[in-house]
């Protein structure tokens, strides 16, 4: 499930382009000075704390948030990637409030709701996560990544024929991704049914994935 959420939280939402870390470092240094110069434009801090999050800077990043959320307590990106900011802080308590003030202005927010349930998860709410999970799948029922998440939690709960389940409702939304493949494979491998999980490693091959880049899954079919 960590996989799955931390993908989506840093590249889905957040424009993370191709810098280098020289690159977002300068970029750091001029937002500084122009933050001190204009410390009320939110689009500067907000500047400044994605450099700071490609830094993994999280603790400037996080503090920068905070500076634009005074300033408008209903930023949703603010709010948003602070929380994103406190749960790789281990700050998880703060880090649920932030993702449940986020969801209080956006209720229908694919990201923040995964975002969430990693949160509850992590501070071992498993009952009100797969609570949060289950309403992914309900308000976004054509998302790979919704389905994707909530199989990966069945999968650590070893809730296996629902996490099946799962896994097949996201290559159905996404049958090119090679990842959701393997997760299928290794759960029919820890039921035993070695044929099944050789059988959906051909399918994905049929459908144009490498063999190659099966090669580790079809040995443990054998």
């Amino acid at each position: 499930m960590r996989k799955y959420l931390l993908t989506i939280a840093l590249f889905a939402v957040l424009d993370v382009s191709a810098q280098t870390s020289k690159q977002w470092r300068d970029s750091v240094s001029v937002l500084i000075e122009q933050v001190n110069l204009h410390p009320r434009n939110i689009d500067l801090r907000l500047k400044k704390a994605e450099a700071n999050i490609n830094l993994q800077q999280w603790e400037y990043a996080r503090d920068e948030y905070s500076a634009v959320l005074k300033l408008d307590e209903r930023n949703l990106a603010a709010l948003y990637f602070r929380a994103f900011c406190h749960t790789q802080l281990r700050h998880y308590d703060a880090a649920r409030a932030d993702y449940d003030a986020f969801l209080a202005i956006q209720p229908e927010h694919l990201e923040a709701r995964l975002g969430l349930a990693h949160v509850l998860q992590l501070l071992g709410r498993r009952t009100e996560a797969a609570d949060e999970l289950n309403r992914a799948v309900q308000q976004f029922p054509d998302s790979a990544d919704a389905y994707a998440a909530r199989a990966a939690f069945e999968t650590q709960l070893q809730q296996y024929d629902a996490a099946l389940y799962d896994w097949d409702e996201a290559l159905r939304l996404a049958p090119e991704k090679v990842d959701l493949t393997a997760s299928k494979v290794d759960v029919l491998l820890r039921l035993g049914r070695k044929k099944e999980a050789r059988a959906a490693l051909d399918q994905s091959v049929k459908q144009g994935t490498p063999r190659a880049a099966l090669r580790e899954w079809y040995d443990k079919c054998k």
